[in-house]
């Protein structure tokens, strides 16, 4: 196991960050954030894309939040484009995190739309961290157009990133709710429970969205 100390060198903590034991990475990944050094901002970004471990990747983000951000953004968004869909959900995760609004020109409909879940759900969170003053109703518009989208954590994330923009968010939900889609519908609602009461259960009621749906709401 590599020794992580002050003394540790670049070269080391390179080393110890593919390391075959996840807690040798982990601390490496503490030390290089505890005394952060632009010089290891390859290396961090290269583990970011092929890091298994949650844990050794949430250090390896703050870490990178340690850096300049002048360094760091930039790297980030080009980072977004890779063809390696967790060197992406990875850079839009650190990008949540730093909350530069450099960041927003690159939150576009394709990439809030991207097919791969863990993407699309660090886009989310992203966008509405960068979102600038006055883009928050398009914003709304784009994120609700996922409505209905895969299983329960990916609509709960979707709901709590819809939640976040706030009062932009209500017209939005309203339309939404009238949709012809029972699921979309139902996940309108439930959105909207929570934008009501944020203590609230995450429910999705498809059953009763499908009643709606074909006697009307008066049925």
């Amino acid at each position: 196991m590599v020794p992580i100390d002050t003394a540790t060198t670049n070269t080391q903590l390179t080393a110890a960050l593919a390391a075959k034991d996840s807690s040798t990475r982990l601390k490496a990944a503490l030390a290089i954030g505890t005394d952060p050094d632009p010089a290891l901002l390859d290396a961090l970004m290269a583990r970011c894309a092929v890091e298994p471990d949650f844990y050794v990747r949430d250090m390896l983000t703050w870490a990178l939040t340690r850096l300049p951000p002048d360094l760091t953004v930039p790297r980030l968004l080009a980072e977004v484009e890779s063809p390696v869909s967790q060197a992406r959900s990875q850079a839009l995760h650190t990008l949540s995190k730093i909350g530069d609004v450099r960041a927003w020109p690159a939150m576009t409909p394709e990439l809030l739309r991207d097919p791969d879940d863990e993407v699309a759900r660090a886009a989310w969170r992203t966008a509405v961290a960068v979102v600038p003053e006055g883009e928050e109703p398009g914003l709304a518009e784009t994120l609700a157009s996922q409505l209905g989208r895969g299983g329960r954590d990916v609509q709960l994330s979707l709901s709590r990133s819809l939640i976040a923009l706030g009062e932009p968010v209500e017209p939005v939900l309203k339309r939404a709710e009238e949709s012809g889609d029972p699921v979309v519908a139902a996940h309108a609602k439930a959105t909207e429970r929570l934008l009501a009461d944020p203590d609230a259960a995450f429910e999705l009621d498809i059953k009763e969205a499908k009643r709606v749906y074909a006697l009307g709401p008066e049925g």
